[in-house]
């Protein structure tokens, strides 16, 4: 009898606990992967490596076989490093994407007066290559790729269009979890074309004329199989647009602390985007 391989799920955050401090988007991305891996899927974690995280406390250390590529952007190589962590009560692994230029510094997304960095685009780039070739070489063929945070947002584009005929991704649905966050916040104006591809153009980027929080989080949606509202206050604006575009869409529902039933609430929607016919 042929054996029946576990669904592989790839969890892209953009915070975890204990990484980053409590919140509710970092609790999500620390207990969801557990939860669904104990649901008797297979998951990878991925998130940036943040120069605020203690790398010795935490017990993080490079993956030599994995690193050592250049990224691109903006006609300057940038190194890419992936160093890794486990969580033992979890029995779970996080994977970091690493760069001196865009990862070393202490704080997260904003700079110590409050001010969101200017580079935070290409951050998002360099983030989104980085966990897309490092599946690659992993040769990891997730079933769906769940992306929780903006800086993640660049994620299903590249997937749909850039990496859609590699066969490590080619059968590979998005899940995006949509927050109230950084909705405001404007990017360079040239993100369009730092983030270009093969299989890219900067005319994909139209929605994104202005270069702003909301229009990168409609980008994502707008390539994307599923979507989670995961904020109870997510703009009608944000809201009425994905309504529009026909997705598998869960409503916002409150995860109280310590409990866990969410879980099975998230492991049928991914059913339902896996069963979806194309």
């Amino acid at each position: 009898m042929q054996k029946i391989e576990p669904t592989r799920i790839l969890f892209v955050n953009s915070e975890i606990f204990p990484y980053l401090p409590e919140s509710y988007i970092s609790k999500i991305g620390r207990f969801l992967p557990q939860g669904i891996q104990e649901c008797k899927r297979e998951i990878r974690s991925f998130m940036p490596k943040y120069g605020c995280i203690n790398e010795r406390r935490n017990q993080l250390h490079e993956v030599i076989r994995l690193s050592g590529m250049n990224i691109v952007i903006n006609d300057v190589d940038r190194p890419l490093v992936i160093k890794v962590a486990s969580i033992p009560a979890a029995r779970m692994q996080v994977y970091f994407i690493d760069n001196e230029d865009y990862f070393q510094r202490k704080q997260v997304f904003r700079d110590e007066a409050g001010k969101f960095f200017e580079d935070n685009g290409e951050r998002a780039v360099f983030f989104a290559r980085g966990v897309l070739e490092t599946v690659k070489k992993l040769r990891w063929k997730p079933d769906i790729m769940h992306c929780q945070g903006w800086i993640s947002h660049i994620l299903p584009i590249y997937l749909k269009k850039c990496y859609k005929d590699d066969p490590i991704f080619s059968e590979t649905k998005v899940v995006l979890s949509l927050y109230n966050e950084i909705m405001d916040e404007r990017f360079s104006d040239d993100i369009a074309e730092k983030a270009c591809l093969p299989g890219i153009t900067e005319s994909d980027f139209d929605i994104m004329s202005k270069p702003d929080g909301m229009n990168l989080a409609k980008l994502a949606s707008l390539y994307s199989d599923g979507i989670i509202m995961a904020s109870e206050d997510i703009p009608e604006e944000l809201k009425g647009f994905c309504e529009g575009l026909g997705r598998e869409i869960m409503p916002y529902f409150r995860i109280e602390d310590g409990d866990n039933g969410y879980i099975d609430t998230y492991n049928d929607f991914y059913d339902r985007i896996l069963n979806r016919q194309k």
